[in-house]
């Protein structure tokens, strides 16, 4: 069952509560549509990793940063509805929270394609894509594989899998007994096994009730599951991310060479444009004062209404 409530109104949008599944599957999210345009496409915004909301935001930090939130009031103003949800677990979809040790990657997937299914049967909407911005990128693409989607855009997506991303934010940055623990670790899992004598240093991130999740999202290499995408495809990547390298959008793109690339200079991962400076930066993760990337919003504003607007009047 799924249910719409009205909300708040402008002159831009409307904006209504959406709820995809009912019971403890249920999971809640925000509808804007454009109050100047009948039936328009709706793209599904997909947050990235951690306790990240749908707006962007995530609670472990002082503050908000709204930048999933931004962007889809900049697509309402040109003409794009879209959805934004608390993914499993997190804020008004708590409710749906399975055990760290019943988690797997393949449950936002699922995730992603119930919402898919239930705005494709809209006949509000002309057409439904997704927009996945970091883990939310992954996640999107695996969903969009195996949905019919319009288009798929990823934000500061990652290209390698998970392992190697880990094995590369922890080089040099642990002593050596336990760079060589992590790396033990790590090819267990791989492997799909558990590992019982984690240090404690590296409970945090190995700890035994996530292990299962851990197995379930290694094997996923990003680049491989682009380049089985048929739809237009777009991927944009920050060159001031301290998250996520230009080089996973390379790795993207010359998976599926088709795809638009663009690498906006002075964008981080949070969408906005941001020095190379690390109190700048993190200062940016909680200051919803901050406005988007302005050339992000150009170039991602005019590859959806290339392929969706304008495809819908031909």
């Amino acid at each position: 069952m799924s249910l719409l409530v009205a909300g708040n109104a402008s002159a831009e949008y409307l904006s209504t509560s959406i709820v995809c599944g009912d019971g403890n599957n249920a999971l809640y999210g925000t509808l804007l549509v454009p109050g100047h345009k009948e039936r328009p496409p709706v793209v599904l915004l997909i947050s990235g990793s951690g306790p990240t909301d749908r707006d962007g935001n995530n609670p472990m930090l002082r503050g908000k940063n709204d930048s999933l939130k931004m962007l889809a009031e900049e697509l309402a103003i040109a003409g794009f509805a879209s959805v934004r949800f608390d993914k499993r677990g997190i804020g008004e979809s708590a409710i749906a929270a399975r055990s760290e040790e019943e988690l797997r990657f393949q449950t936002y997937v699922n995730d992603v394609e119930a919402w898919v299914k239930l705005l494709k049967a809209d006949t509000r909407f002309s057409g439904v894509s997704i927009i996945g911005h970091s883990e939310g990128s992954t996640i999107g693409m695996l969903a969009a594989k195996n949905a019919d989607v319009d288009a798929f855009v990823s934000l500061a997506g990652p290209g390698q899998s998970a392992a190697r991303i880990l094995r590369q934010q922890l080089k040099d940055r642990l002593p050596p007994e336990l760079a060589q623990a992590n790396e033990s670790i790590l090819q267990s899992l791989e492997r799909g096994q558990t590992y019982k004598e984690v240090p404690p240093a590296l409970l945090a991130l190995y700890r035994p009730s996530v292990q299962a999740y851990l197995m379930s999202w290694f094997p996923i290499v990003p680049s491989e599951v682009i380049g089985q995408l048929k739809m237009p495809v777009a991927i944009f990547q920050g060159d001031h991310d301290i998250q996520v390298s230009v080089a996973e959008a390379m790795y993207l793109s010359k998976a599926l060479p088709k795809a638009r690339v663009a690498v906006i200079k002075g964008m981080n991962h949070i969408l906005k444009n941001v020095p190379l400076d690390n109190a700048q930066q993190v200062a940016s993760y909680s200051d919803p004062n901050l406005l988007l990337d302005q050339e992000l919003l150009k170039q991602l504003i005019t590859f959806l209404k290339q392929n969706l607007l304008l495809k819908n009047k031909a």
